[in-house]
């Protein structure tokens, strides 16, 4: 797992334009930096963010319910700890002695929701002495969304406020990688469909959101903030066709679709982009051109049949 995910945090940054590092803010060396879900893809690839902007491996206290796979990151210092939002006792202890936390949305468990999950958390790492915390909210909130899942985000960001902790909201766009399958699909089909009332998404990929996350917990100046993340431009159906068709070379022919034809996935209040990824990280956002471009051969690939 350690390895996949340095080499996928590595294809990032190299798509990225390269600019003077930022420098981790002077903090004492006993104040450390709590990943939640650290053995997850945006938790693990957060550490290499953190790690890759010089923070020591020794400031990092990393919680998840599979703590083995983060062996790697013990043998280099990391403090590795149990630690499951289902079973609330365990989340003191994993969270004790961090001053700085990144809290990484999740679902809910059975009759639990997502917000009662995540507020056991808030309450733990107060509990513990943690003073700030980052959440990984969702975009559609700064527009006024907060249907179905988004009102989860939406009550948990309002328990963070309530705790009386430093907060610093981090709401986060779709992942582009997800474009990738789809793009494959068209350009074997030869044929791209736009849903009826498709609404483009400021599509963002998970390494910029880890490089997001790791700038705010290792950089002052972020509490009581929301930052909107998202890519460098609104991605619709003919646009993502359009970028696949010339990274590949492949002709892709877009329709648009009837009532039959599956409804995307974007929202009205998704269809907007910031510069908050640049402002925070210092870098420019990837953009689904670059992310093509780096899998051509999986774009190349025909899918399995559905």
């Amino acid at each position: 797992m350690n390895k996949f995910l340095r080499a996928l945090f590595a294809v990032t940054a190299s798509l990225v334009v390269a600019l003077p590092a930022i420098p981790v803010r002077a903090q004492s060396a006993d104040e450390k930096i709590i990943v939640s879900g650290a053995s997850g893809n945006l938790g693990g690839l957060t550490v290499e963010a953190l790690l890759a902007r010089g923070v020591a491996a020794s400031r990092l206290i990393l919680v998840s319910r599979t703590p083995d796979e983060l062996k790697a990151y013990a043998d280099r210092g990391a403090s590795v700890r149990y630690g499951d939002f289902t079973k609330p006792e365990s989340l003191s202890a994993a969270y004790a002695g961090g001053s700085r936390m990144l809290l990484i949305s999740v679902g809910g468990s059975g009759e639990v929701t997502a917000t009662a999950l995540l507020t056991r958390a808030i309450d733990a790492a107060k509990a513990a002495g943690v003073k700030h915390i980052a959440y990984t909210s969702y975009v559609g909130l700064t527009r006024g969304d907060t249907a179905g899942r988004a009102a989860d985000h939406q009550a948990t960001e309002d328990a963070l406020k309530a705790s009386g902790l430093a907060w610093t909201m981090l709401r986060n766009s779709i992942y582009m990688h997800g474009q990738i399958a789809q793009a494959a699909r068209w350009v074997a089909d030869g044929r791209a469909v736009i849903p009826p009332n498709e609404s483009p998404i400021g599509y963002i990929s998970r390494e910029d959101c880890a490089l997001a996350a790791a700038a705010v917990l290792s950089t002052p100046g972020h509490e009581g903030k929301a930052y909107d993340i998202t890519g460098p431009e609104l991605i619709g159906v003919r646009d993502a066709a359009a970028i696949a068709s010339a990274v590949t070379g492949k002709p892709i022919e877009v329709v648009q679709g009837g009532a039959d034809v599956r409804p995307g996935f974007g929202r009205p209040a998704m269809a907007f982009t910031t510069t908050h990824f640049e402002d925070v990280t210092g870098r420019k956002p990837t953009s689904l051109k670059q992310l093509f471009e780096a899998n051509k051969a999986a774009l190349l690939t025909p899918p399995a049949p559905r």
